[in-house]
């Protein structure tokens, strides 16, 4: 085991907050550390890998229970990744459909963006808004 580091380190180190790495012990996403006589969390490197872990996965929109799944899985290296594939698959394409869906707001925004009268009475997104057939989307 190495050198004990302390919950400011990990934090710093693993780029998650304190309050998010105490959250994620009471969920159960990180297990519960040492602790010194005077009752302070003591950590190892491998809880460092495992908040990284944890961070990036949130970084791809994996919830905290995909990503209990997805350790559960690295913990396990010779378990099919059939599991870890198809929420990969799911999460593109849920980006991919929010990406067009982006992409109509856009458009729409863009055909709504210029008021060349200059008077709220006649601007476009203001009559758009009000409309019941606002977007086309």
């Amino acid at each position: 085991m190495g050198k004990p580091i302390t919950i400011g380190v990990l934090a710093r180190e693993s780029g998650v907050n304190l309050e998010t790495i105490r959250f994620y012990e009471r969920s159960g996403l990180l297990p519960p550390p040492q602790r010194s006589d005077s009752g302070y969390r003591h950590y190892q490197e491998v809880d460092v890998r495992r908040l990284r872990f944890i961070r990036r996965g949130r970084e791809l929109g994996f919830s905290l229970e995909e990503i209990r799944s997805l350790l559960d899985l690295a913990a396990h290296p010779e378990s099919p990744c059939d599991a870890a594939d198809r929420m990969a698959r799911e999460h593109l394409d849920a980006i991919e459909a929010r990406i067009r869906d982006l992409q109509n707001m856009r458009a729409e925004l863009s055909k709504l963006a210029d008021c060349h009268s200059g008077h709220a009475e006649h601007c476009r997104l203001l009559e758009a808004l009000d409309s019941r057939e606002c977007c086309n989307h």
